[in-house]
């Protein structure tokens, strides 16, 4: 095998060889066939890179089809929205198709199927129909209705399209096997009736086809020789081949399912019926707002179509299902706009700077380099004055050692300007500092070449001329969820992980060159993050997104907090050893206040998980963790762990083990009948005086 076969993908190389056993590389042809009921994702456009990419490989057409077959959750908003989508990404289809196109002509086909006895009309109700369908491990049953007469089948199904039927009156079902070890193989649904208005049909049909069986005839209506679609559909591919062998001439291009991997990003939800519940529910502002992983809300945001592709290409094609971390579609971004975006100053949270020794009145132009990334990118003037804005958390009276910003006494120098020093503050009555007030070295001036401009100073630090500052909304986007996982737990509300910090709008300032910036335009706002300007932006009203940091701030915090954690567990031993009352109380609200402030729900159930085990401070851990973490409940440990948990801790020869206990299982609402033998063994032995007071209030 050659070098660049071995970089292909399984789903390149199937390619290559069916062309290599005969297959006509003229007959190639594949599809993205979205359906119209939600707005992209980035999982979506894994699969538009892919079918695209073929069809660019090989030279070969690529069909947009829409498998518009289901008018009561499909709108032409979300056609036009996929459409804007995938030429954004910067592909072309061949032709745009519907498989609404097709209606007559699967209709037709399905008479053909009753007429060969290979369908019938059911007219049991959904719940019937369910019973009788068996289960994985149980074979369906043959239905009442299995056996109708084709003529009257074919009277009914008519009467079906003339809409002579209620919704959920009768239903066509394929003739398979009720006994298959497929569930979908056990007389799937080809049509059901749907009273409602079709975005292209209008009123048109009383009756729609599923999926299952619009797909595939779609595909070979089509001549689509390869029908990519990902892992869930496996067990489909058998009903797909099924309604093919219905239909099939030996004289056209027989589609051909193969499944890859789909993309699973940690930290948010991939489901359109839950992206839709966001947006439907207000706690988003539409499908394309810049916290969704909709297409649409990573463009709003400031994503470039570069950076996605890129990120598509890294992850690759495979056959196994793997979660992708976050941070790498951020850095694939960062990778991106480090090359393309103009580097220019903003103050987000400002505080006030006077040079006391820089002249009144006086203004100066400053270079600055747009990007030191790009060469041709240039330079630009920025005004200079006596009152400037740099960022408060830039500032503090005294300094700590490693503290490389502006303090009092300190240098630092003011990028593309001058060398400053602070000299002294101005504060309001509640003690808050209004203003910072710095000499400046006048012979510091940056680029200058003298001797003092090539002075080394602790840090430099941007900053904006309060006189020329142009005043602008910030919105400050975060990561939506708190959780990697926030839809994989059972027995939590995905909307459990919301991230209350997602959205904070503040008011910044800007250097006066970005009043001329327009919609999508993308910016670094040096040692801040990469910002764009939002599509409601205006003149009069600037409004930026940040769009993401210079740095992965979510792998900090992770490791902090599981950091944190560890290092909490720790003090647990100094708490437990420490004999006076006073100092013991102190390291206690520090261990509760830590658990407070851990976000990562993940991060807190397994460490209560790992913490069962026949060890007194490992469970005084555990018990301290359920008790004051307000991200979990008892509810959310599985049981087996929350039942030794408890058994182990009503057990514990440490008596706050067992007050914790007890007090956790009285306020946790759980079953105290579940530990009654524990709870009667307790108050026959317990000496301790604060554990018999709690036994007392305790009734079985």
């Amino acid at each position: 095998m050659s070098t660049e076969e071995k970089s292909l993908h399984f789903i390149e190389q199937i390619v290559e060889e069916n062309l290599s056993n005969g297959f006509p590389q003229d007959n190639l042809r594949f599809r993205f066939p979205p359906e119209p009921n939600g707005y992209l994702h980035i999982g979506h456009a894994k699969s538009i890179c892919l079918q695209f990419g073929l069809g660019l490989r090989y030279n070969a057409p690529v069909n947009l089809r829409f498998d518009d077959t289901n008018p009561a959750k499909e709108e032409q908003e979300y056609v036009d929205a996929i459409k804007e989508d995938l030429q954004w990404l910067g592909f072309q289809w061949a032709e745009e198709r519907y498989a609404s196109d097709y209606f007559q002509q699967l209709y037709d086909w399905a008479v053909l199927m009753i007429k060969k006895g290979k369908a019938y009309i059911d007219s049991q109700s959904s719940e019937d129909m369910a019973i009788q369908k068996g289960t994985p491990t149980q074979p369906g049953v043959d239905g009442p209705y299995r056996n109708r007469s084709i003529d009257e089948n074919l009277a009914l199904f008519e009467g079906m399209k003339n809409g002579d039927f209620p919704e959920g009156s009768h239903v066509l079902r394929a003739k398979i096997d009720m006994k298959s070890t497929n569930m979908l193989m056990r007389d799937p649904l080809m049509y059901r009736i749907l009273h409602r208005h079709h975005h292209r049909t209008g009123n048109d049909w009383k009756i729609y086809p599923m999926y299952d069986f619009a797909h595939g005839e779609s595909d070979y209506i089509e001549q689509v020789s390869h029908s990519i679609c990902t892992l869930e559909f496996v067990m489909h591919k058998e009903l797909y081949n099924w309604f093919l062998d219905q239909i099939y001439d030996d004289n056209k291009v027989r589609p051909h399912q193969y499944e890859f991997a789909r993309l699973n990003l940690n930290y948010t939800v991939m489901s359109k019926r839950k992206l839709l519940q966001l947006v439907q529910e207000n706690i988003v502002n539409g499908w394309d707002d810049p916290r969704m992983p909709t297409i649409s809300g990573l463009r709003r945001r400031g994503y470039t179509a570069n950076s996605i592709r890129k990120f598509c290409e890294i992850i690759g094609v495979a056959k196994r299902e793997n979660v992708i971390d976050y941070s790498l579609l951020e850095f694939c971004l960062r990778e991106d706009l480090n090359k393309t975006a103009p580097r220019v100053m903003a103050v987000l949270d400002p505080v006030k700077v006077v040079i006391t020794n820089y002249p009144e009145g006086k203004e100066e132009s400053l270079e600055a380099e747009n990007n030191q990334e790009d060469e041709a990118a240039g330079y630009r003037q920025v005004p200079f004055s006596r009152e400037l804005y740099i960022e408060r958390e830039d500032f503090l009276e005294e300094a700590p050692a490693k503290f490389f910003r502006l303090s009092l006494g300190n240098e630092v120098r003011l990028k593309n300007a001058y060398i400053i020093k602070g000299e002294s503050v101005v504060k309001d009555a509640d003690g808050n500092i209004t203003e910072i007030h710095v000499s400046y070295d006048e012979d510091s001036r940056s680029g200058s070449g003298s001797e003092a401009s090539q002075r080394k100073v602790a840090g430099t630090l941007h900053w904006v001329s309060i006189a020329h500052a142009v005043k602008a909304e910030v919105r400050l986007y975060d990561r939506l969820f708190i959780d990697e996982a926030p839809d994989s737990h059972k027995e939590k509300n995905f909307l459990d992980f919301m991230n209350k910090n997602s959205l904070q709008t503040v008011v910044g300032y800007m250097e006066p060159s970005l009043a001329a910036a327009n919609p999508e335009d993308k910016f670094q706002f040096q040692r801040l993050g990469y910002f764009n300007v939002d599509k409601a932006s205006t003149s009069t009203n600037l409004v930026f997104n940040k769009t993401v940091g210079l740095k992965d701030a979510w792998e900090e915090k992770g490791k902090k907090e599981a950091n944190l954690l560890m290092a909490t567990q720790k003090e647990i031993n100094k708490y437990v050893k420490e004999k006076d009352e006073n100092a013991a109380q102190n390291i206690l609200l520090s261990i509760i206040t830590n658990i407070k402030s851990i976000d990562n729900y993940s991060l807190i159930n397994q460490t209560i998980v790992k913490n069962v085990k026949n060890d007194n401070n490992a469970l005084l851990f555990a018990q301290l963790i359920l008790q004051n973490s307000d991200k979990i409940t008892a509810n959310d440990i599985d049981a087996d762990s929350l039942t030794k948990l408890f058994n182990m801790s009503l057990k514990s020869q440490l008596a706050a083990v067992r007050i914790l206990g007890l007090e956790n299982l009285k306020s946790e609402n759980i079953n105290l009948k579940d530990f009654k033998t524990q709870i009667l063994e307790m108050i026959e032995k317990e000496k301790n005086e604060k554990v018999l007071a709690l036994l007392d209030t305790i009734t079985l």
